[in-house]
């Protein structure tokens, strides 16, 4: 990572240089796609300001800190970006998360009336529903049966990510599944 520099009213020494390196590497190892580090750097009567600004794919990140010694200004806004940093990146990990619990997917079911099938007319639909499609294992899906109002459960096995159905067979109550392969 290329760190561009910017001292005012002081002359920036080598150690200076590799400590905001240092400290700034630890804090890219957070962020993916390539990191863009700027830091400046100002003395004023005495006191230090350090501005510290990481660019990378998903925005910018910035912390200013000011102090009497230049390492703790420096140690400071770090620790300040690498707050902001782990932050952000575990609102996006959380955000993953909760798409992939798969609460969104649904399955429409309609209830066709018996009478209305064969006739050659277009057959009257009773009543419609949406089943949720979670994920679980099978062994969770087989309590959920339990507890349903229907006799069978559609699921997204945790395992294979695929859709699966496990009914309740009428004659023997064996379980039984239905796992497409497509």
């Amino acid at each position: 990572m290329k760190v561009d520099f910017v001292a005012r009213n002081f002359e920036l020494d080598d150690q200076v240089r590799t400590h905001v390196q240092e400290r700034l590497t630890k804090v890219a190892k957070f962020l993916k796609g390539p990191v863009e580090a700027r830091a400046a750097l100002e003395l004023e009567k005495f006191r230090y300001s350090c501005d510290l600004v990481l660019t990378h794919r998903g925005g910018e990140v910035r912390a200013a800190e000011e102090n009497h010694d230049l390492r703790q200004a420096i140690d400071i806004a770090a620790e300040a970006l690498e707050k902001q940093v782990r932050r952000s990146r575990k609102k996006v990990v959380d955000q993953r998360r909760r798409a992939g619990r798969g609460g969104a997917s649904h399955w429409p079911v309609e209830v066709v009336a018996r009478g209305s099938l064969g006739g050659g007319e277009e057959p009257r639909v009773v009543r419609k529903e949406r089943l949720p499609i979670k994920p679980m294992t099978l062994e969770e899906a087989a309590l959920q049966l339990d507890t349903a109002e229907h006799d069978f459960v559609v699921f997204r096995d945790a395992a294979s990510d695929k859709v699966s159905v496990l009914y309740r067979q009428k004659d023997d109550e064996n379980l039984g599944l239905i796992a497409p392969e497509f």
